[in-house]
């Protein structure tokens, strides 16, 4: 039988998992119960297991009959703090204010699924595999630490590759998968800026210093500073999510807030970014005689798919599944991911995979992160298989991916 196959005779035993981690989704770095969970899926199968020390990771290594390099899947945990709504009889979490709204939950199942395909092959494996579950994706830096924590050298020897897959609930037809070489996902960074001037009465503002003119002012700055600073053809994306001054309409306050992503799709613009946004801030600051307290917090890199890697699942998506099942994607993708990390260390390749309800159009539906994106189990299958099938097939060879 084909991986596929076996695949699809797991298929109840991959919806009960995926279900009883959507009722009860954990946020952060720290998932005890998630944890459980996977360990007891992978109860019996001949893995080498670690479990984290500064978060609830664990690290599950298979070793293969015959010598080779290491290949290395991934699958991030977390669920985002969000209250989800419910829809039809499709599972709905029991925890109030936390919901799987971004698919982690699927991507945890399809990596134990894959365990027990490639389990059940070890035989066939020339190398060995590293299953990297991994929480605090969204937003904690959870791959940074795993790899701090010695993921990437699980088995005594660097992977030659790494692989995940990350479901969306719009957008992409189900069952579809998606890449593309170079940048896939973009970088995200923050900035917190604090603008301090001096209250008054709003009606004689030339005894005060007004910090909300001058916030607004660093606000529209920073849109002008993209298209003038910045390669229209390499994209920086900055969005001011947050601003807060004052109490009512007739008194000046004392200090404006607000804080801002800043997305960009190269190493670059990436380097480039803290400077020009810093910069500009101080100055226009200065210009009015205010101060001004700036927070810049680096976050995820630019994820970049290693083209021969891309091109390798191509190929299998594309001889395993059908030519339909795999589209090439004409851009990134402008959220970011924290699997930068890991393929900022080693080749990797980040696959998307259309998971919208049937009962949803793609163009339209609610996309993830969402209260009510909503995400098809009939993909958990391919989703295991795929993963199992690019590990297999990658160790069988010592050297870079081959040609599809």
């Amino acid at each position: 039988m084909s991986l596929r196959d076996d695949a699809s005779a797991l298929q109840d035993d991959l919806v009960r998992l995926r279900h009883d981690l959507h009722r009860e989704p954990e946020l952060g770095l720290s998932l005890p119960r998630t944890q459980e969970r996977v360990l007891t899926a992978l109860q019996g199968l001949p893995l080498e297991i670690s479990l984290g020390e500064r978060l609830s990771s664990i690290t599950a290594v298979l070793r293969g009959s015959q010598p080779g390099p290491t290949v290395l899947l991934r699958g991030d945990m977390d669920a985002l703090p969000l209250t989800e709504s419910p829809d039809g009889d499709r599972p709905v979490s029991q925890a109030e204010g936390r919901m799987h709204a971004c698919g982690h939950d699927l991507h945890t199942t399809m990596l134990a699924g894959a365990a027990t395909l490639l389990s059940g092959r070890r035989d066939s494996l020339k190398g060995d595999v590293v299953f990297m579950f991994q929480p605090g994706e969204e937003g904690h830096h959870g791959a940074k630490i795993m790899i701090e924590e010695g993921v990437l050298d699980a088995t005594g020897s660097r992977p030659v590759a790494a692989y995940a897959l990350h479901v969306v609930s719009s957008l992409l037809a189900r069952g579809r998968f998606l890449s593309r070489p170079g940048p896939m996902m973009a970088a995200a960074d923050t900035v917190h800026v604090t603008v301090r001037g001096l209250g008054g009465h709003a009606a004689v503002p030339y005894r005060a210093k007004d910090p909300i003119p001058v916030a607004c002012e660093m606000v529209t700055a920073m849109q002008t500073m993209v298209t003038r600073a910045f390669d229209v053809f390499d994209p920086v994306v900055v969005t001011v999510g947050s601003f807060h001054a004052g109490t009512v309409d007739n008194i000046i306050p004392d200090q404006a807030r607000f804080d801002a992503t800043l997305r960009t799709f190269s190493e670059a613009n990436h380097a480039a970014i803290e400077e020009r946004v810093v910069g500009l801030i101080r100055g226009i600051a200065a210009a009015h005689g205010l101060e001004v307290e700036i927070e810049y917090r680096p976050g995820y890199p630019v994820t970049v798919n290693d083209a021969a890697e891309v091109e390798f699942v191509a190929g299998t998506v594309r001889e395993v599944y059908g030519e339909e099942r795999y589209l090439p994607s004409p851009q990134p993708f402008t959220g970011a991911e924290d699997f930068s990390f890991v393929s900022g260390e080693v080749p990797g390749a980040f696959v998307a995979l259309g998971a919208c309800p049937a009962d949803r159009d793609p163009a339209n539906a609610p996309y993830n992160h969402a209260p009510d994106a909503a995400f098809d189990d009939s993909v958990l299958g391919d989703g295991a298989s795929l993963l199992a099938e690019l590990a297999l097939r990658r160790l069988a060879t010592t050297g870079p991916a081959p040609d599809a």
